[in-house]
């Protein structure tokens, strides 16, 4: 394999929506940075309060809800408090029942008076699928009107 092969990292233009997640003080571990597991926290963070702000309503009350059925993650770079961080949000496959996002994690650097102009960092890259679900039965239902509206702003041109 040559590195010609080597499929280019993502940029934070990739991503329709980025959305700042801080780290906190408890989020490094005992060897000083953020553990591993963090990471999917901040992930599902991301992705829920945007839900949350997108569609101006509280996901949880919805007779319907998106249950985490699949999450993986790609580690480029550590980070550690206080590292101040972007999460951007895409859509690999938006289906009738479930949503598979494409994440990625970017660390700030330095500072700037637009979010776009920051210079960011990749340090991870994620993937995390919501299954929907009838809240009481837990069966799988049709994703909810509100939320179907919101993902489509977040679906890249050439993927569905």
């Amino acid at each position: 394999m040559t590195h010609d092969d080597v499929p280019a990292l993502p940029t934070a233009d990739d991503f329709p929506v980025l959305w700042p997640v801080p780290t906190r003080w408890a989020d490094n571990d005992h060897y000083g940075h953020v553990n591993n597991v963090t990471y999917y926290s901040y992930f599902d963070t991301a992705v829920n309060a945007w839900l949350i702000a997108e569609t101006g309503t509280d996901i949880r009350e919805l007779p319907a809800i998106g249950v985490v059925a699949e999450t993986s993650c790609k580690y480029l770079s550590e980070l550690t408090f206080p590292d101040r961080l972007q999460v951007g949000l895409s859509i690999e496959r938006l289906g009738t029942r479930s949503i598979v996002y494409a994440l990625a994690i970017f660390r700030e650097r330095g500072e700037a008076l637009d979010e776009r102009d920051k210079a960011l960092d990749l340090a991870a890259l994620g993937r995390f699928v919501h299954v929907y679900v009838d809240a009481k039965t837990r069966k799988p239902v049709p994703i909810p009107p509100d939320i179907l509206s919101a993902a489509e702003l977040l679906v890249v041109p050439g993927t569905k």
